[in-house]
């Protein structure tokens, strides 16, 4: 009895093996170069997978280029790929527009909406700016002299963010100057250095070097304050703009049902697991869960309305 025991137990085991086994390793495309907000969330996504035992060693690689448009092209090039999935949000559906690429967001398939956060305006602790009234007053006098950088190419999101702003505030259009950088990771550097005047960010990108006192949240974009930084809103302000980021997952066209039923599983598992919990109260981003047709549909109206607004603009 106890052999027959032993061996069930093995069998079990090896069966457990296999069914693991069968699914090919995941890895995640990130349209943007490392520490850019799609980075930050790819990994932390990734080691929660990981940590939670919903999936083993999920891997991370980055694919830059066109603000996006370059990694959303190889995504609809690997039509038919049941292990590639793709972290985007709103600067991948601008920058398709704005590059004019046949490969659109309503061509790949929809896995699960994640979080939402607000943008930041913000100076390196030098600065002489130490309210938003103040830059927007030299900005008033300087035009396009006043260098404003963000992580995202012209027409991108922190682009349109600015473009708001300055229509808030008064500006016209032709008076932003905007200085485009592919992700967070070569915007930092250029703020700190001086290379720029401001910069619009996502706040998770910049956490760290605010609570350090390197820079300096002069507004954030949100309808509510972030609990993370000690600045108003924009319209608390004085400025009527309320403007929020999201980010989510996408995967290839062409595979099949089963393969998109278990990838909406997994990140089903991982919006409900304490470790994500955690990780939307640490990085102030606001939980914007939504899987399947539901984000396929937000998908198709983002797309839409990304495109009349940047239009609207002449960006597209």
């Amino acid at each position: 009895m106890r052999r027959f025991a032993v061996l069930l137990a093995v069998l079990l085991s090896v069966a457990g093996g296999c069914a693991t086994d069968a699914y090919p390793p995941l890895r995640i495309l990130v349209p943007s170069n490392a520490g850019g907000g799609y980075d930050v969330t790819a990994r932390i996504a990734a080691e929660l997978l990981d940590s939670e035992g919903i999936v083993d060693h999920p891997e991370v690689f980055n694919v830059a280029g066109g603000g996006g448009a370059v990694g959303l092209t190889r995504m609809v090039q690997e039509s038919g790929n049941s292990d590639l999935l793709m972290l985007m949000g709103l600067g991948v559906v601008a920058a398709s527009i704005t590059g004019n690429s046949p490969a659109r967001v309503t061509r790949v398939v929809p896995i699960a909406r994640l979080i939402t956060e607000p943008e930041v305006v913000l100076v390196r602790a030098a600065s002489p700016y130490r309210t938003l009234d103040e830059l927007v007053a030299d900005w008033r006098l300087r035009g396009a002299g006043l260098r404003i950088g963000g992580g995202s190419i012209p027409g991108g999101t922190d682009n349109l963010m600015l473009l708001q702003l300055a229509r808030a505030a008064g500006i016209p259009a032709t008076d932003v100057g905007y200085v485009p950088h592919e992700g967070g990771g070569q915007l930092l550097p250029a703020l700190l250095d001086g290379s720029i005047d401001a910069a619009v960010s996502g706040p998770r990108e910049v956490l760290e070097q605010v609570r350090s006192g390197q820079l300096r949240v002069l507004a954030t974009s949100g309808t509510q304050r972030l609990s993370s930084v000690d600045a108003p809103t924009l319209r608390e302000a004085g400025y009527d703009v309320a403007f929020t980021n999201w980010r989510g997952v996408v995967a290839p066209p062409g595979i099949p049902q089963a393969t998109r039923q278990r990838f909406v599983a997994l990140f089903t598992n991982l919006h409900s697991s304490p470790g994500w919990q955690q990780q939307l109260a640490e990085n102030g981003w606001q939980d914007a869960f939504l899987t399947g047709t539901e984000f396929g549909d937000f998908l198709t109206d983002q797309d839409a309305a990304v495109r009349r607004e940047l239009q609207e603009l002449g960006l597209a």
